[in-house]
């Protein structure tokens, strides 16, 4: 086991969170940038009007989402423990 393949293997974890993370951040960050321009076009200054919004768009996206994340999840693990006799070497 060499320096090169552990950072390749921290490299591929690191994109998988990121890949099972976006749906849920990237669908925030919509629904946080539509109801800041909403804000700002009505003079609305309320600071608690994002979170809701926001709370059900996450969880929303997590149920849809939801099976993919953990079928890539499931795959990524199998991969790592594949990878177990190359580790052992």
């Amino acid at each position: 086991m060499s320096i090169g393949f552990v950072a390749n293997l921290i490299g591929q974890a690191v994109l998988q969170v990121l890949l099972m993370a976006a749906p849920m951040l990237g669908m925030g960050l919509i629904v946080g940038l539509t109801v800041s321009i909403f804000q700002a076009t009505t003079s609305i200054q309320e600071q608690t009007l994002t979170f809701v919004p926001k709370l059900v768009v996450v969880l929303g996206s997590l149920l849809v989402f939801g099976s993919w994340i953990v079928n890539s999840m499931i795959n990524f693990t199998m991969r790592i423990f594949g990878l177990i006799p190359d580790m052992v070497r």
